[in-house]
């Protein structure tokens, strides 16, 4: 037997022992289906924040893509999906960062925060109810508006991602 087909052979006996991974580091065990039920905005019931019409689809959105490019797994909403990902958007802050000489800010943060809740249905401790949040800091001279968009991308890029990982890096 050739190095080569013994390396073959030691990497196989070796992945599958580990559950199934993808190249992303997703272990979705013997999961097969998700779904993502649709996050309700209750960001403006949070003293200090604000409501941002449309950001509960492009949030769901978001969840499901991410999901989605990082697993095996097939999006379902029937409601009988393997994983189930339910929650809300919690908050939705703007506050200044830092400030000038004269006492003017010079930064100011968004701030996005959402409640999850996670089923597994193939296994089931590994359910989860938790808060996930990250902000993004722009210029205190710049309008929300500007920024709005690469901030919401940049935000939910990370809160997905660790969604994801909560719920399937399991290692």
């Amino acid at each position: 037997m050739s190095k080569n087909s013994i390396l073959v052979v030691v990497l196989a006996l070796f992945a599958s022992g580990c559950g199934v991974y993808n190249f992303t580091g997703g272990n979705v065990g013997t999961a097969e289906t998700f779904q993502v039920n649709y996050f309700q905005n209750y960001a403006s019931q949070s003293p200090g924040s604000t409501f941002e019409p449309g950001m509960d689809r492009d949030f769901t959105l978001a969840l499901q893509d991410r999901i989605q490019d990082q697993s095996t797994l097939t999006l379902v909403n029937n409601g009988n999906a393997d994983l189930l990902y339910e929650g809300e958007i919690v908050e939705y802050r703007i506050s200044p960062m830092t400030a000038t000489a004269d006492q003017n800010a010079a930064q100011n943060r968004l701030t996005i925060a959402v409640k999850v809740r996670f089923y597994n249905n193939t296994k089931e401790d590994a359910d989860f109810d938790q808060r996930f949040s990250f902000f993004f800091d722009y210029d205190a001279n710049l309008q929300l508006a500007t920024v709005k968009s690469e901030a919401h991308e940049i935000i939910f890029e990370r809160i997905t991602q660790d969604i994801f990982n909560a719920s399937l890096a399991d290692w």
